[in-house]
C-alpha cells in the first residue's frame, strides 16, 4: 500500500490536496463574505439576463489562492523557484482585490480607473520581468510551433523585456474579459493548466512549474464547485487577474507564450472580439457582434450560460490537444 502511494505522481497528489483545501476554504469563506456583504454589482451595459446576479458574493479568487499559498509554500521549502510564481500571482491578485474593494465600497461596477489599473499591472509585470530576465534562462527563449523544445528562438534582451511585459498585460486582461459567465473562466483555465502540467512533465527543469500548475488547477476545480451555474460566488478581479498572471508567468518561464495563446484560444478570441467591436463601432457606428466579449454574443443569440461554457470548454480542450501535438 505504501509503495502504491509512492508511485502516484506528485502533480496528482498536489492537485487532489489543493482541490480539497479549496473546497474546505469555500465552506468558510462564502458565508464570511456574505456576512460582510462582499457582493457584485452588474454593469448597466451588460445583458439584461444578468441583472439577477447583482448581490452575488464576489472576491472568490481567495478560495483557489489559499491552496496556492499553503501548498505552494510547502513545496517552496524544498524548491524555492516556486516562490516567484506564487508572488507574481499574488501581486496581480492584489491589483484585482483593490479593484473589487472599490466596486464594493462604491456599490457600482467602477473600481480602479483604467489608468490606475494599468499602472498597477505594469508595476507587477515590470518587477516579474526583471526577475525572469535576470534569473531564468528560459524566459528569454521562445519555442515556436513545429520546431519543438530543442530549437527555441533566443530573444535579445531588448526584445525579450517588452515581449514579457506584453504577455503579462495581455493575458491578465484576457482572462479578466473571459470571466463573464458562471464557471467560464474557471473551466477554461483548468484545461489550460492541465495542458501545462502535462507539457512540463517532459522537461525535468520545469518540475516546479508542473507542481505550481497542478496546485492552481486543483484549487480552481474546488472553486468551480461553488462557481458553476447558478454561481454562489464569483472570482472577481482578485481571481481573474491572479489567473492571468499565473498563466503568463508559467508561459514565460517555459518559453511557451505562443502555445499559451493556442491552448487558451478562448482568451484570445474574447479579447479580439472586444477589440474588433470597439474599432469597428468607432469607424462605422455599427457592431460586428451582438455584444462583446464573445460569450455575450452567443448569449444574445439565445445560447444558455451552460451551453456557452460547455462549448468554450470543449474548444479549449481541443485547442490544448492541438497545442501539445504542435509543440511535440
Amino acid at each position: 500500500m505504501i509503495d502504491f502511494f509512492k508511485s502516484i505522481p506528485s502533480q496528482v497528489v498536489t492537485y487532489i490536496i489543493s482541490f480539497v483545501i479549496a473546497l474546505a476554504t469555500g465552506r468558510v469563506v462564502i458565508p464570511l463574505l456574505k456576512k460582510l456583504k462582499i457582493s457584485q454589482t452588474e454593469r448597466e451595459e451588460g445583458p439584461e439576463s444578468h441583472k439577477y446576479k447583482t448581490g452575488t458574493t464576489t472576491m472568490g479568487g481567495i478560495i483557489f489562492l489559499t491552496p496556492v499559498v499553503l501548498v505552494g509554500t510547502i513545496y517552496g521549502i524544498t524548491d524555492p523557484r516556486i516562490f516567484p510564481l506564487i508572488l507574481v500571482t499574488l501581486g496581480f491578485a492584489f491589483i484585482g482585490f483593490l479593484d473589487d474593494y472599490l466596486k464594493i465600497v462604491r456599490r457600482n461596477n467602477k473600481g480602479l480607473t483604467p489608468r490606475q489599473k494599468m499602472l498597477g499591472l505594469l508595476i507587477v509585470s515590470g518587477v516579474f520581468t526583471w526577475y525572469a530576465m535576470t534569473f531564468v534562462n528560459d524566459a528569454r527563449t521562445l519555442i515556436l510551433p513545429f520546431l519543438g523544445y530543442y530549437k527555441p528562438l533566443v530573444m535579445p534582451l531588448v526584445f525579450a523585456v517588452p515581449f514579457c511585459i506584453f504577455v503579462l498585460l495581455a493575458f491578465t486582461n484576457a482572462v479578466n474579459l473571459t470571466d463573464g459567465l458562471d464557471g467560464l473562466a474557471g473551466s477554461v483555465t483548468t484545461i489550460v493548466l492541465l495542458f501545462y502540467t502535462v507539457v512540463t512533465m517532459f522537461n525535468s527543469q520545469w518540475d516546479y512549474i508542473r507542481i505550481f500548475c497542478s496546485i492552481l488547477a486543483g484549487g480552481i476545480l474546488g472553486f468551480l464547485v461553488y462557481n458553476l451555474h447558478p454561481a454562489k460566488i464569483f472570482m472577481g478581479d482578485t481571481g481573474s487577474l491572479a489567473i492571468g498572471g499565473a498563466l503568463s508567468a508559467a508561459a514565460i518561464f517555459t518559453g511557451t507564450p505562443v502555445f499559451l495563446g493556442l491552448a487558451g484560444i478562448i482568451y484570445v478570441a474574447e479579447t479580439l472580439s472586444v477589440m474588433i467591436q470597439v474599432f469597428y463601432f468607432k469607424r462605422t457606428g455599427r457592431r460586428v457582434f451582438l455584444m462583446a466579449p464573445l460569450h455575450h454574443h452567443f448569449e444574445q443569440k439565445g445560447w444558455s450560460e451552460i451551453k456557452v461554457v460547455g462549448v468554450f470548454t470543449a474548444v479549449t480542450l481541443l485547442s490544448s490537444i492541438l497545442a501539445f501535438l504542435v509543440m511535440r
